[in-house]
């Protein structure tokens, strides 16, 4: 039982340290944070306890406010963290294949599939609505980098779908924020089973990551590709 305790204990200590953390990341980049978290909980509870007095239940209404409130405060504190967040990492190479990583079930994500000195980068996912190949960088050469990959798909898979985006703030890109939620709405074509199947077949291709070790997330700056390793030159 003790052992139990200590554990619960050692899990709410860093949750609370994540949380710690996540504040402070967030206030270097939104410096009003913590007066728009306050405002919101002050004007919640306060609406529900004026309802309170105001039907006679103000003990009521104030408990159910005081949840609420703090329901609303941790609803606006996890937008604007992550609005934080996208902001620290838009614009730094290896940015889209942070939102891949963390993108959810149902999908298999392959980082830096191709690159060139420039550092413009190729990532592919792979799930229910095919193959997608999402590209970051100058959007002129990452044009030529695209197309090759797409050469590739088509003589492996030919049978499935492939999508591609290129990130970024321009006509025709897509935000770094939206990335997530524009490859979730795309149509699923593929069962289970085809997935798994796509995967195989390009994990029998091969690609960059096979020779080369690049790390999750956003990429150092001034990471050079060795000369052996680069594709869409």
């Amino acid at each position: 039982m003790a052992r139990k305790d200590d554990a619960a204990s050692a899990a709410n200590a860093g949750r609370l340290k994540q949380i710690a953390l996540t504040y402070k990341m967030t206030r270097r980049a939104d410096s009003k944070i913590g007066l728009i978290i306050a405002a919101v909980g002050i004007v919640t509870l306060g609406v529900f306890l004026a309802i309170g007095f105001l039907i006679g239940h103000p003990v009521y209404l104030g408990i159910l406010g005081f949840v609420l409130a703090f329901l609303a405060m941790a609803i606006v504190f996890g937008r604007r963290a992550e609005r934080a967040a996208f902001g620290q990492m838009e614009g730094q190479p290896g940015a889209a294949a942070a939102v891949l990583d963390n993108i959810g079930r149902g999908w298999s994500t392959t980082p830096a599939i191709a690159m060139n000195r420039s550092q413009d980068v190729v990532h592919r996912a792979v799930g229910k609505a095919g193959i997608v190949l999402i590209a970051e960088g100058n959007p002129n050469r990452v044009k030529s980098l695209l197309a090759a990959e797409k050469k590739k798909m088509a003589r492996i898979v030919n049978d499935v779908p492939v999508h591609d985006f290129i990130v970024g703030n321009e006509e025709g890109q897509v935000p770094l924020k939206k990335l997530r939620t524009t490859m979730l709405k795309l149509p699923r074509v593929l069962s289970g089973p085809q997935v798994t199947t796509t995967n195989d077949r390009l994990r029998a291709m091969g690609d960059l990551m096979s020779n080369m070790p690049i790390p999750k997330g956003p990429m150092p700056k001034g990471m050079r590709m060795p000369r052996g390793g680069q594709n869409g030159r």
